[in-house]
This record gives structure tokens, C-alpha cells and sequence, in this order.
């Protein structure tokens, strides 16, 4: 695993704070398109209609290319930038963050204000379940009944060494595992197949799913390959 590997969150989550009688509600949630992010600024505003701010930053994407941020009303960049700046430096994507602020009737000033909505946001980092953004490639294992236990064996020891995913087990005229393979693996397990004279993975094309930040480290990722 490098720096530069993107990571997104599991699940939503929440982190609320009060700063000098305002109310900070943060609300992060995972997404994948602009149009689920607006869904998630919509439902956060119809839970608190009467809030006076909804701020907002978020970036989306393989690559992190499509950031936004909002104040929301506060003074210009005392809000959604600071947010933003914080998920740039956790290396997050696919993710949304928005913090609700229910003013107490004391000024904070720009700097306040500032480290009160990046606060916010690095406090539910912290609460939330971490993932990777990571590419792989689904991977077919269509073996003969005879000798399938075997098989299975082999592939579920591979697979627990090197962080493959096991998506799915059928048993019918033959053996069928599906997995998710990191793209840099794939030799290896045809390797593992062909020493038990097991026929040729099936492959398909890379996508992009999310692995948790533990699995991940404990199998000792170093580089993750871009998706062709």
C-alpha cells in the first residue's frame, strides 16, 4: 500500500462537536457519482430544515478528479475548502462530507471557524471504517467435479494469501469459484492451477471495488496497478 492509494469509507458516519455554543454535525457519507452526493446534501438538510449552514466538500473518482466544496453562507473559505483540504490529505475519494452548524450566537472568526469545520471533518475520518479504492480483475475458476474439493482447497489457501475476494461457490455439471484477483496476482494463480493440472482462469475486465485498509496492509500491497 502506498500514499498514493486512494481510500474511501465503508459506511456513513457521524462526529458532532460544540464549539463556543455552535452546534458542528458532521455527516460523511460514501459515493460514487456527483448524483448521489447531492442526494446525500439533500436528505442531510431535510433532517435539519432548520439549521443555518449545510457546508460541503467531496471528491469523487478513481483519480480524485472531480472535487467541489461549498461555505454554504459562512464567510468564503472559512468552510467547505478546509473540509476539502482535510480529505485531500487523508487521500480519500468517493466520499462526501458535509457539516451542519447550528450557529450559537458567538462569533469564531475566520480562524475559528476554519479548524472548527476541518475538525469536524478529520473527527468522523477518524470514527469511520476505511477502505482502499482498488482495481481487480474477476477471475473464473470452471473445474470438473472430479477433483473440485482439491481445487476448492488450493483456491481458498491462495486466496487467503494474498487478499483475494471469494465472491461465489457453485457446485452444477462443474466447479465454479468466482473471485476478485489484484491484476498483479494473476500469475500466480495460474501458476497455483497449473500445478494440479486445474484448466485456465477465466478473466474479466478490471473494475475498481473496496477492500478494507486492514486486509489490505496485512497482505502487503505495495503498488496497486492502474486500471488499463
Amino acid at each position: 500500500m502506498t500514499p498514493e492509494t486512494p481510500r474511501s469509507i465503508a459506511g456513513p458516519v457521524d462526529f458532532e462537536q460544540v464549539i463556543r455554543k455552535s452546534r458542528f454535525l458532521a455527516h460523511l457519507e460514501p459515493v460514487t457519482s456527483i448524483e448521489l452526493a447531492d442526494a446525500a446534501i439533500a436528505a442531510t438538510r431535510k433532517r435539519h430544515p432548520d439549521a443555518r449552514h449545510h457546508c460541503v466538500a467531496l471528491i469523487i473518482g478513481a483519480s480524485a478528479n472531480q472535487q467541489r466544496s461549498n461555505d454554504a453562507g459562512e464567510p468564503a473559505g472559512t468552510a467547505g475548502v478546509p473540509m476539502l483540504e482535510v480529505l485531500r490529505r487523508r487521500n480519500m475519494t468517493d466520499v462526501v462530507a458535509i457539516v451542519t452548524r447550528y450557529f450559537g450566537g458567538v462569533l469564531l472568526g475566520a480562524g475559528g471557524l476554519a479548524r472548527a469545520y476541518s475538525s469536524s471533518v478529520a473527527q468522523a475520518l477518524d470514527l469511520a471504517t476505511l477502505v482502499l479504492r482498488v482495481p481487480r480483475l474477476p477471475v473464473i475458476v470452471d473445474a470438473p467435479l472430479s477433483g473440485a474439493g482439491r481445487i476448492e482447497h488450493l483456491v481458498r489457501v491462495w486466496a487467503n494469501s494474498t487478499g483475494a475476494i471469494i465472491e461465489a461457490v457453485e457446485y452444477g455439471a462443474s466447479a465454479k469459484f468466482a473471485l476478485l484477483v489484484a491484476p498483479d496476482a494473476l500469475p500466480s494463480l495460474r501458476a497455483e492451477l497449473a500445478s494440479v493440472g486445474a484448466p485456465e482462469p477465466l478473466t474479466g475486465q478490471a473494475r475498481i471495488v473496496d477492500v478494507p485498509v486492514s486486509t489490505a496492509a496485512s497482505h502487503s500491497f505495495q503498488r496497486e496497478p492502474k486500471v488499463p
